[in-house]
């Protein structure tokens, strides 16, 4: 037996009102005696008509009487209550249980519309941080397209080495602003556990000097990356590196390489 839909049924409570027929107060009952959760129930809503019953007819004998009959046997009867009630009573009851439903309609027309507000901020939070990552995609695009533009850009092409021949990357060099800008999309997605790292290199004799990582690389949607760089640069190169970085590059990784030219 499905006790929480045999509950959710409305059956308990026409049995505490007394409205059921002698075979249907019967199985009400045999269930409770089987279902430890039914006669919770039945026990709980009697307590709540009582409580209500009292403040709308206080004085009423069929108050008394389940009063009494509750204190002094505690258990569930197979003899109807309506039996025991006046109609004043019922009267009471009768308020008491559309009261009662009353106030569980409110409350769950309640929790309803603070379900539906909880969505709607989300919703809106969700739009602000499109909104935010919008404008800031916009002016990183704008920044990136004045540097490009730029008559003192220094445009460096990066080829594909062994480890990738198809590889390629271009680097936009700011020596004013000391800032490069690393087009990368034509690098392959690195593995998990690894990352790009860019390096300035001075060529004779070979000086790397890290000018940082292509960070969340595979969750940049146009693959252009800002860095500073102080550095007299003679080349830049790309090396696959283990996540965090590397102290110097490991040339067996080495995906892009470009010299600068003046």
């Amino acid at each position: 037996m499905d006790t929480k839909e045999y509950i959710a049924s409305g059956i308990l409570e026409l049995y505490v009102a007394g409205t059921l027929s002698d075979l249907e107060n019967l199985e009400v009952y045999l269930n409770a005696e089987k279902y430890p959760e039914i006669k919770k129930e039945i026990e709980g809503i009697e307590a709540s008509v009582l409580s209500l019953t009292k403040s709308v007819s206080p004085g009423t004998k069929g108050f008394s009487d389940i009063q009494n009959r509750m204190a002094k046997e505690g258990t569930v009867k197979t003899e109807p209550i309506r039996n025991k009630v006046s109609w004043t009573a019922y009267l009471g009851w009768a308020a008491s249980l559309v009261f009662l439903g009353g106030l569980i309609w409110l409350y769950q027309q309640n929790d309803q519309l603070k379900l539906d507000l909880e969505v709607v901020s989300r919703e809106n939070d969700a739009m602000e941080l499109q909104i935010a990552d919008s404008k800031n995609s916009l002016a990183k695009t704008e920044d990136l397209l004045n540097t490009i533009r730029d008559k003192n850009i220094t445009v460096v092409a990066l080829g594909g080495q062994t480890v990738s021949p198809i590889s390629y990357a271009k680097a936009y060099w700011n020596k004013g602003e000391k800032k490069v800008y690393i087009d990368a999309q034509g690098l392959p997605d690195p593995p998990n556990g690894f990352v790009y790292q860019v390096w300035s290199l001075k060529l004779d004799p070979l000086t790397p000097t890290s000018m940082g990582l292509l960070e969340d690389f595979v969750d940049d949607d146009n693959k252009v990356f800002a860095l500073a760089n102080p550095n007299e640069s003679e080349a830049f190169g790309i090396t696959l590196e283990p996540a965090g970085g590397s102290e110097s590059p490991n040339l067996e990784q080495l995906y892009a390489l470009g010299v600068a030219t003046s």
